[in-house]
Formats: structure tokens, C-alpha cells, sequence
């Protein structure tokens, strides 16, 4: 008598219900994988990685409430066996090596989800790190200690800083960020001014102009 595998399950992070519908069709008509959860905010995420202790966590990293790298850092706190992987609309040279460093296994980009996806899962069930050739290429030389002449001025930001460039981009303003992040706005100015000074913006309205632009390019 056969012995039933039991199906990988897999919990779907991501604030677009249509994005969520798109994945979990993929996986659903893979053989034994199902979606056990769906969740669009970063405590949504962690109830359900509590209750179902999914095999795989499929992690947007703009949330409708938190973010997908601090996710990514709680839920490797949470369940240590489960294996993260990060589905953005943001360009891997942003978020690509900060969800690697967090406890991701793997990041892919959501305009390569359809070709893409069923192989990154089996390569994260395996432990192992899913990453495009550009990717792995980059870090290699990184680890040479070669560095890009183009290098992109947001890399240099922060993982929050980064978060709050988003946010800002996204429209909100600095109390909004403050109350959404459960900082202060006087922490929210210094970040700003930050910003500001490693992305070369003279202006606060330079900076939301920036911040925006790097939204569009996300869509």
C-alpha cells in the first residue's frame, strides 16, 4: 500500500487580492501543494504562521499594514522550519539581498512569477536559496569586494529608511508614517533628513518627488 505524501502547505502574504488569486491558482494546480492561508498585513501573516505552521510563506514587501523584510525577520523567530519567499514588484538590487540577510530563501519578481514560480518553491522546500542569475552574479562580485559603478544611491539607505521612502512614496505624510510605524515624528524627521542627505534630495519636496518616482517604477 502507498503511503499519502502530505501536501506541502503554503500561506500567501500579499495586500492584492487579485496577486493572491494569481499565486494560489499556480500552486493549487501543482500536485500536492495547497494554500492553506492568505493573509494582506504583517499580523494577519503571523496568526496564521502560529495556527497552520505552513512549509512555505510567500511574502509580498509592501503590506497593507507592516512590511515583508520585517516579516521575514518574525516569522524566522516564529517557525524556523518554515521556508520564506519573497514575491515583490520591487527591483532585486533594492530588496533582493535585505530579504536574504532577514531569513528569506529566495526573492523573485513578480513579472516572473508566471515562468518562475513553481521552480522557486521546490528550490526554497529544498532549503535551498532561490536567485536570479543577476542576483547570485552581483553578490559574487560583491563578495570579491567589487562594487558596481552604478550603483543605485537607494541601496545605500537602511532596511527602515528604505521602508519609509516607500511609505513616502506611497503618499503619506509624516504622521501618517510615525502612527503606521509606531515611531515618533521626531524619529521620522531624522529619517527623512537622512535620506535626503545619501539620496543627494536638497528638498523635502525633491525627496517626495524621489520617493514617487521609485513607486512608478515598481507598478
Amino acid at each position: 500500500m502507498k503511503t499519502l505524501l502530505a501536501p506541502v502547505r503554503i500561506v500567501i502574504v500579499d495586500d492584492h487580492p487579485m496577486m493572491r488569486d494569481g499565486l494560489a491558482l499556480r500552486i493549487s494546480a501543482h500536485a500536492n501543494w495547497e494554500v492553506c492561508g492568505e493573509a494582506a498585513t504583517e499580523d494577519e501573516a503571523l496568526e496564521l504562521v502560529k495556527q497552520l505552521c505552513p512549509d512555505v510563506v510567500i511574502i509580498d514587501v509592501a503590506l497593507k499594514s507592516g512590511n515583508g523584510i520585517e516579516l521575514v525577520k518574525r516569522v524566522k523567530l516564529l517557525n524556523s522550519t518554515a521556508k520564506m519567499l519573497v514575491v515583490s514588484a520591487f527591483h532585486e538590487s533594492l530588496y533582493a539581498e535585505r530579504a536574504l540577510r532577514a531569513g528569506a530563501h529566495g526573492y523573485l519578481n513578480k513579472q516572473e512569477t508566471n515562468d518562475h514560480l513553481i521552480e522557486a518553491v521546490r528550490v526554497v522546500l529544498k532549503g535551498e536559496r532561490y536567485m536570479s542569475l543577476a542576483l547570485t552574479q552581483r553578490m559574487v562580485a560583491q563578495a570579491l569586494g567589487k562594487r558596481s559603478e552604478n550603483q543605485d544611491p537607494r541601496e545605500l539607505l537602511t532596511d527602515r529608511e528604505l521602508e519609509i521612502f516607500r511609505l513616502i512614496g506611497s503618499g503619506l505624510k509624516t504622521s501618517a508614517i510615525a502612527d503606521q510605524l509606531f515611531l515618533s515624528t521626531h524619529t521620522i524627521d531624522t529619517h527623512r533628513e537622512n535620506i535626503k542627505r545619501k539620496l543627494g534630495a536638497k528638498t523635502g519636496a525633491e525627496l517626495s518627488r524621489l520617493a514617487i518616482q521609485s513607486m512608478l517604477e515598481s507598478i
